[in-house]
């Protein structure tokens, strides 16, 4: 399977940590290897290329928010985020910060920073910053004395603190100086996200026509849609040129409502995020997520102290899962977690299985249990 056309009995060729060729059956029967060429038979797996989470906060005990305590200790838990999210199929990474207090921001800027090359799993992309130029009034468990006004001057020092590394960023377009946010972010390759946010349906088309073309965990903490004004929701569906993340895990989104996204939107446009906390996958309590206590009920983590929803338990592998029951097909799924947001990332070389292309792959049975992952060539984890 790659991310364009699915393939039956294929066999994928990697060479110097690149994909070299994609052979059918019968050129791969007619075709010599060397003697030292590594055979590895997956027998009835399903060979997609590797899954890419660009929205999660933590994994497996380790989050971003520890580099809220110090740099270093933000550092070591990012990489061990990179070890363990390798095991569940994701290839690569956007480790994802709540706003905090603006030293805080900067030590963990500065603690994924270093992170990048210090990987032994999934590779760190960059990172996302979700807030702080968000709505005040679309917070769900982000605090509200982190969220500010635009500020083009901190801004920079993000930007300075990150080493040059924030990909994305979720903002509210309806703030006031948005106009000059995106500019700046445009100039420095960061993709913007409409998020957390309040708008009316004028500010998302104002923020649109800015260059804010994909949004974020779309029907969950923005304006719904209305019969007399579409707000967030409605332009996120109408505008073909938008892209947008869901999370598929059955509660942040109802089943059905992905009816209307497959009808409403190109496939090209969704992409398949977890929103993922550090508790997920976590074996025992307590759990924490941005400096609070969250209780694990009803499939996803609820802040303790007033049951709002904190965020999913969701890995990308059972949101793929999830899609084909929702009426996806596997190709298409699939590619929800790879080739899209690599696309609307602007990852080179990365979400297809295609020669030139990383060689970054997760292979699963027909349970939809990872069996292998391979990422730069090189194998994370082998069941066979």
């Amino acid at each position: 399977m790659t991310s364009f056309a699915a393939m039956e009995h294929c066999a994928v060729l990697i060479e110097d940590h690149q994909i070299a060729d994609v052979f059918s059956k019968k050129r791969f029967d007619q075709k010599h290897f060397s003697a030292d060429t590594k055979i590895i038979d997956v027998h009835e797996g399903f060979i997609a290329p590797g899954f890419i989470d660009t929205h999660i906060h933590g994994f497996g005990g380790y989050g971003t928010e520890d580099a809220f305590d110090t740099t270093e200790r933000g550092t070591d838990s990012i990489v061990e985020m990179s070890r363990t999210l390798a095991q569940y199929g994701v290839t690569a990474f956007n480790p994802t910060f709540y706003p905090s207090e603006k030293e805080n921001m900067l030590k963990a800027l500065k603690a994924a920073s270093n992170a990048m090359g210090r990987e032994s799993g999934a590779r760190i992309m960059g990172v996302h910053l979700e807030g702080p130029f968000i709505s005040p009034d679309r917070l769900g468990v982000q605090r509200p004395e982190t969220v500010k006004a635009v500020d083009l001057l901190l801004m920079e020092e993000l930007w300075d603190a990150s080493g040059g590394h924030i990909v994305n960023m979720t903002v509210a377009p309806e703030l006031k100086g948005m106009r000059e946010l995106a500019l700046f972010c445009i100039k420095k390759g960061i993709i913007l996200q409409a998020g957390h946010t309040d708008a009316k349906y004028e500010n998302m088309v104002e923020g649109m026509q800015a260059g804010i073309l994909h949004s974020t965990h779309l029907f969950n903490a923005m304006s719904k849609l209305d019969q007399r004004n579409p707000n967030a929701v409605g332009a996120i569906l109408i505008h073909p040129e938008m892209s947008c993340e869901i999370i598929a895990d059955g509660y942040h989104v109802h089943p059905d409502l992905y009816k209307l996204l497959m009808r409403d939107k190109p496939v090209d446009k969704i992409v398949l995020i977890t929103d993922g906390l550090k508790p997920t996958e976590q074996q025992e309590g307590p759990f924490f997520a941005n400096g609070e206590e969250v209780i694990f009920h009803d499939g996803v983590f609820h802040r303790k102290m007033d049951d709002v929803i904190a965020g999913s338990s969701l890995t990308i592998i059972r949101g793929i899962e999830n899609l084909v029951s929702y009426g996806f097909s596997l190709e298409d799924a699939v590619k929800t977690a790879s080739f899209n947001p690599a696309n609307v990332m602007r990852y080179r070389n990365k979400g297809a299985i295609i020669p030139g292309h990383d060689a970054d792959l997760s292979v699963f049975d027909e349970h939809f249990n990872i069996m292998a992952v391979i990422i730069n060539g090189r194998i994370k984890k082998n069941l066979y």
